[in-house]
């Protein structure tokens, strides 16, 4: 009893002991590089629930602290720290910055996150990492860097349009673009009036990186517009703490066109005429020997220059640059003058509880646009004549003319005068300018708010004024006017509005976010024609509206940063259809495992990144184009000044009813994707492997067939089909060599993807062969391709062509495909398609003391195009069509003997797979080479340097596929200078 007296006295007073032991610590966690407060720290006393965050200004305070507990700081770009609690109230903490953690804090929608922590597939290409040269697009800089992202140009114009496909597109006829987001603002992918590409307003000097978001749970939280991928374009920002830093580069550049369409020479010409002509045609026959693309194409010089201005204090940063780039076609009046703006600024108030972020860009294009028909004419006319002649009612440019002096209206045109004597040009402004309020609420840290208002907007006009001369010789008898003038605005205005929560609860991460987005599309454009007569003046006016609405949310959960999910849910609404089909759900999940988390991996050695990914989500697209604006509301059109109808002494306007659909729907595109990311050797070698399958329902079709008497029109949109997308990405990137003075970096990535239409039928109909497609010069509506079931998207229906004993096609002779003792259009076959089913890039950079050398290669196999340069002059009834004027023709000729058109034989499906090295750059750095220089950067550039391929036209590389007088791309030589101070 005396005993146990004793103990309960003992424990009676250790009881309040315990209690007072626990003790509360405060403090402020900083950078250790710059002294700042951190805010959003997680402190947490390891083993246990116990944990707080730091506030905008660094502060913690953390309750029921006891003697030997490790308290642990951590926050995403910086080293964790742990430290022992040995009874001192105040822990100040200075975190030191993970250089190799900050990279991989990647953007998703709406915010970002730690690459580790990522569950989509989502690519992301630094500044360092872009392309180098003369780069007029943004696009042109993520060229062969990312798996599953293919982008072509359409020829080497200056500023040329890129057609960007992510995985391939997941379309047939409505849109296959991204959704380019650009410093958190969607902006309009169609087309602007006097642009060539409507990415050229941004200066590729400001952009910091791009991240691609491929599979659906990545994009899902775009919904209607992300069916296709979306891109997130980041722009240069200034930093906190460093003062003002000015940056200034310029280059120079040599463009020449190093290839040329193999067309028959002067001699050659006058041998086959000699030949094959009849005396009349013989007499037509010049003296010349003009080379008549030699005389259409030039070397043309571009320069640019950008200068930049950036720096920042404790609560405030900013940058600010000016960009000026002039660069001249190859091909004779194309020219390019761009002059941007930019600036960033970014300010905390309230004790860093609310940042406001301030992003504008502005753009003044000017182009010149030339006659690209003009290539076309150079190929076919005759080499015999001169550029000029007695000619001078026509500018004295050599015209073929009747013996009166007019012209010939069937015959082909001088392409020099064609360039010279017409002057199309346009101006275009475009702005990008939003404002984003980040509010971190006083009483809940964990919660912020985030407004972002966002405005684009663009004005632009053009004229295309021909000389009278031009006008003479063969504009009046075509149908061309004197002068074609428009202008367009554009309007398109963002709200958007998140809440977004994030907690850490010991070793679960959550965070939701929910949020709602408008968007207005806002167009009006006039056209207006000066016909032949000046009198007579047509004028269009056009208004096109459309709206966009979302609610969205997305759920992330992750758990002792091995297992992580996933959720998105996005419900648009379109004014695009009708009210019963104008919202649609589009949902998304996804799973990940960071193996490499896991215990019996956590100390290798060999292996320090090994994620295993796996997602689902359905998107939508609704984006049938500008042409159908709204497709579901029934209209009229009045009739012109010569379908009116005659009443008493006057005219009265008719009406025709419009085709329209109000069935029309969302068309949805459902992905299952599944993706390992790995790191070896202290990432080392790192990378990623992802495969999908893709499946788009309800397609939305705009150029349908319908039954006779079914509707207004025997075409038009609708909802029918499926198509499915299956594919294969590899990405590797390697750091072989790693010494002080030496470096070798290898970034390899290849795509496999294979597309094929499962279903095509607005009514089961047995004769139903598919939709055309591809129309081509030659004929008269003749298409090379077709929308089938069972094949890829435009795939080439021609006739399979048959071959003698020396493998020369037999002309006119087919095969009998199907053996009705009869060649006719039941004869015809699908034979190969356009888009590549591998395409690939390798790009490498090596480094020593201060030389820089890259080198980007890119490959393209399993894709064919039709050289339609070749079947539309490649017959000798072309050269020797009239008794009035003759035609040049491709060497081909010479090969195939054609002497009539052959436009459907297969024997002009060619393989145009390539090999390309796009560029090489040597480069040299002079560090702190004067007081008030930190680096002056030399570098050398050549563009389009090596085409490695099979086919036979000018370049392999082909839009769509159809090879029709593509504009060269050039070689490019540059050199540049970067000075930063």
């Amino acid at each position: 009893m005396k005993t146990f007296t004793i103990s309960s006295w003992i424990f009676f007073w250790l009881i309040p002991l315990s209690f007072f032991a626990q003790s509360t610590v405060s403090g402020v966690v900083s950078d250790a590089g710059n002294g700042q407060p951190i805010p959003g720290v997680n402190i947490i006393v390891k083993g246990t629930s116990n944990g707080t965050t730091s506030d905008f200004d660094g502060r913690y305070s953390i309750t029921n602290v006891n003697q030997g507990d490790i308290l642990t700081f951590s926050y995403v770009g910086f080293k964790p720290q742990e430290v022992v609690y040995a009874g001192n109230n105040t822990i100040n903490v200075s975190l030191e910055v993970d250089a190799a953690e900050l990279e991989q804090v990647v953007l998703i929608g709406y915010g970002t996150t730690r690459k580790k922590d990522l569950t989509g597939s989502v690519s992301t290409v630094t500044a360092e990492e872009l392309n180098k040269g003369v780069t007029t697009s943004p696009a042109d800089l993520l060229t062969g860097k990312a798996p599953g992202v293919q982008i072509t140009s359409a020829g080497g114009a200056p500023g040329s349009a890129q057609t960007i496909r992510i995985r391939g597109g997941a379309s047939l006829n409505a849109s296959n673009k991204p959704l380019f987001i650009i410093d958190g603002v969607p902006i309009d992918n169609d087309d602007i009036a006097g642009l060539r590409d409507p990415l050229n307003i941004i200066n590729p000097n400001d952009i910091e990186s791009f991240t691609i978001l491929k599979d659906a749970s990545a994009t899902a939280i775009y919904g209607s517009r992300a069916s296709n991928g979306v891109i997130l374009i980041t722009t240069k920002k200034g930093t906190s703490g460093n003062d003002l830093r000015v940056n200034y580069e310029s280059n120079i550049s040599i463009q020449d066109v190093t290839q040329s369409i193999d067309v028959l020479s002067a001699d050659q010409f006058r041998q086959v005429v000699n030949e094959r002509g009849n005396p009349t045609q013989i007499g037509l026959l010049g003296t010349a020997n003009t080379d008549w693309q030699d005389e259409i194409f030039q070397q043309s010089i571009s320069h640019t220059h950008n200068i930049s201005l950036s720096g920042g204090m404790e609560n405030f940063t900013y940058r600010a640059s000016v960009g000026y780039n002039n660069q001249e076609g190859v091909l004779l009046t194309s020219a390019l003058e761009r002059t941007t703006l930019s600036a960033a600024l970014s300010h905390k108030f309230f004790e860093n509880h609310l940042k406001i972020n301030l992003n504008t860009k502005t753009a003044l294009i000017k182009n010149r646009f030339a006659d690209t028909g003009a290539i076309g004419a150079a190929i076919v006319f005759d080499p015999t004549q001169p550029v000029f002649g007695d000619f001078p009612q026509y500018d004295n440019f050599y015209q073929w003319t009747e013996a009166n002096g007019s012209p010939i209206t069937l015959a082909a045109k001088n392409p020099v005068a064609m360039l010279r004597q017409q002057d199309d040009s346009s101006n275009a402004f475009k702005s990008i300018s939003n404002i984003q309020f980040d509010y971190k609420f006083h009483f809940l840290p964990e919660l912020r708010a985030n407004l972002n208002l966002g405005l684009d907007k663009t004005s632009s006009n053009g004229s295309k004024v021909r000389t009278q001369s031009y006008f003479s010789s063969y504009a009046f008898n075509t149908g061309l006017s004197a002068q074609d003038t428009y202008a367009q605005e554009k309007e398109n205005k963002l709200l958007n509005a998140t809440l977004n929560y994030t907690k850490e609860f010991n070793n679960l991460n959550f965070g939701v976010l929910v949020g709602y987005e408008y968007q207005d599309f806002h167009t009006e454009q006039i056209d207006f024609t000066n016909i032949q007569d000046p009198e007579i003046e047509t004028l269009k006016d056009t208004f096109l509206n459309l709206n966009l609405q979302s609610y969205f949310t997305r759920v992330n959960l992750g758990y002792d940063s091995r297992y992580l999910f996933t959720f998105t849910y996005r419900r648009d609404g379109t004014s695009r259809f009708n009210e019963d089909n104008r919202w649609g759900n589009f949902p998304a999940a996804a799973v990940a495992w960071n193996i490499s988390n896991e215990s019996f991996l956590e100390d290798s050695s060999t292996v320090s990144d090994l994620k295993l990914r796996a997602g689902w989500g359905i998107t939508g697209q609704q984006d049938l184009g500008t042409g159908f604006y709204l497709p579901y509301i029934p209209t009229y059109t009045g009739s012109n000044q010569n379908s009116q109808y005659p009443v008493g002494n006057g005219f009265v306007t008719t009406f025709r009813a419009d085709p329209y659909n109000d069935n029309l729907k969302w068309e949805e595109t459902t992905t299952y994707n599944i993706g390992l990311d790995y790191g070896f050797f202290n990432d080392r070698l790192s990378g990623s492997i992802d495969a999908y399958y893709r499946e788009t329902e309800d397609l939305l079709i705009t150029n349908l067939s319908f039954p006779a008497g079914s509707g207004l029109s025997n075409k038009g949109a609708a909802n029918v089909g499926v198509i499915e997308n299956k594919g294969v990405e590899f990405s590797l990137n390697a750091i072989p060599v790693q010494t002080d003075d030496l470096q070798l970096n290898i970034g390899f990535n290849i795509t496999y993807f294979d597309t094929e239409i499962s279903e095509l039928y607005a009514t089961q109909d047995p004769n139903f062969i598919g939709i055309p497609q591809g129309g081509i010069a030659g004929g008269t509506g003749n298409n090379i391709q077709i929308h089938s079931v069972g094949y890829t998207p435009f795939t080439y229906y021609v006739y399979q062509q048959v071959y003698d004993t020396n493998g020369d096609p037999i002309e006119g002779v087919f095969v009998d495909r199907n053996n009705d003792g009869q060649v006719n259009p039941d004869d015809l076959y699908r034979h190969e398609q356009p888009a590549a089913e591998i395409f690939a890039g390798l790009n490498t950079d090596l480094s020593y003391k201060n030389w820089g050398f890259n080198m980007a290669w890119r490959g393209s196999f399993g894709n064919y195009a039709y050289n339609n340069v070749q079947s539309n002059t490649g017959y000798y009834n072309n050269m020797l069509r009239y008794d009035n004027t003759l035609s040049n023709s491709v060497e081909n000729v010479l090969e195939s003997n054609f002497t009539s058109e052959n436009f459907l034989s297969d024997y002009y499906i060619q393989d145009a797979s390539f090999v390309k090295l796009d560029r090489v750059t040597l480069s040299y750095d002079f560090n702190n080479l004067f007081e008030k220089i930190r680096n002056v950067r030399l570098y050398a550039t050549v563009q389009n340097v090596l085409t490695i391929t099979d086919y036979d036209g000018l370049d392999p590389e082909i839009q769509g596929g159809i090879d029709n007088n593509i504009y060269p791309r050039p070689t490019i030589y540059l050199f540049g200078v970067n000075v930063d101070f």
